[in-house]
């Protein structure tokens, strides 16, 4: 997705995918996990925050380029004239964000799915 986002997937619908790969990642984390599943849902978007903001960092001109809100929303908060460095800076903050709403999703799923039989 880190990728996907830079040009191939456009920002009307973004949405959608990470809706999905939420639904996914809370299905494979209830599954496989035996506890914690907050946790691990909220872990899993940190580290997932890690390689989005460095591919939307290093692709910050492609990137600009197919998402103009962002753009326009960057240009107007401190260290506008820095982009790389805002990004850097907001980038793990969304990641705790969508780590809570993953986590909530992971705990959530954990409820429906049964767990996954450990093997003997």
């Amino acid at each position: 997705m880190a990728f996907a986002t830079i040009s191939l997937i456009p920002e009307k619908i973004e949405f959608v995918f990470w809706l999905a790969i939420f639904i996914f990642c809370a299905y494979v984390i209830a599954r496989v996990c035996t506890g914690k599943y907050f946790l691990h849902g909220f872990c899993v978007s940190l580290v997932n925050c890690v390689w989005i903001t460095s591919a939307h960092i290093i692709f910050y001109s492609s990137y600009v380029a197919h998402h103009a809100d962002m753009a326009n929303m960057g240009a107007s908060m401190p260290l506008s004239s820095h982009p790389r460095l805002l990004m850097l800076i907001m980038g793990p903050l969304f990641g705790a964000g969508f780590g809570l709403v993953l986590g909530l999703f992971s705990f959530i799923a954990s409820k429906i799915v049964s767990p996954k039989a450990a093997a003997q």
